[in-house]
């Protein structure tokens, strides 16, 4: 009989759990100063190297601001940098279950975006297609957001922000992946242009169909990306 081994947190893993869970509790509240690490040691009954770990792990993670000579700040909630460093897609089962969500939503916010652009919108939406531009990760990301903004609904933007933000790091392995590779460039490249152009022609079943299309497209390569890496 075999049994999985148990996991030992390390003792700045406690303090970190601890101040995330009193930061939560409202204990700590968002730019609030947090007590010296010396309050801290003795609050938790522990040494200074397991709190300054800690704080630095919290720090990495955006929920503290540590400002030199005064101390360590509960940042204040912002929704990009949550999702930029709580979920960095480690693993091909968050790359999945972000895509289940991302062809939920998308779709639907290019088919209300056929129905709903303006000349201006088609403007601005057109000058992300470039291949040039279209190389740069933040370009691909503007294109997916404007398409979102032309829906005029706000919550549906903050949304596609929020999850959107977490696909930052894998997206940029996966453009530097696509640039090595003319012909993945091209086919990228002809689905967002096959979006724009139903979009710009106002049908919204298409639109429909070309995001979800180019949605598994783009799944499939960070799924055989994070493969590769492994």
């Amino acid at each position: 009989m075999t049994a999985d081994k148990i996991a030992v947190k390390k003792v700045s893993e406690q303090v970190e759990e601890r101040i995330k869970g009193m930061i939560r509790s409202g204990r700590f509240k968002e730019e609030e100063k947090l007590p010296s690490v010396r309050e801290l040691c003795e609050m938790f009954e522990v040494g200074r190297s397991a709190v300054r770990d800690a704080m630095t792990t919290l720090k990495g993670k955006g929920i503290l601001q540590v400002k030199q000579g005064e101390g360590a700040y509960v940042r204040a909630f912002n929704t990009e940098n949550f999702f930029t460093t709580q979920l960095m897609l480690p693993d091909t089962k968050d790359i999945r279950e972000l895509f289940e969500a991302r062809k939920m939503i998308e779709p639907e916010l290019a088919g209300m975006a056929a129905e709903k652009r303006t000349i201006e919108d088609i403007r601005i939406l057109e000058s992300f297609l470039s291949q040039e531009v279209m190389a740069n990760w933040e370009a691909d990301y503007e294109f997916h957001m404007k398409i979102a903004r032309i829906t005029g609904n706000g919550i549906l933007v903050k949304l596609m922000a929020f999850i959107s933000a977490s696909t930052r790091k894998a997206m940029i392995d996966v453009h530097q992946h696509i640039q090595s590779r003319e012909d993945i460039s091209n086919l990228v490249g002809d689905q967002h242009n096959r979006i724009f152009k139903s979009i710009q022609s106002g049908d919204a079943p298409a639109a429909r169909e070309n995001m979800i299309r180019h949605l598994d497209f783009v799944e499939k390569l960070l799924v055989k990306n994070v493969l590769t890496q492994s």
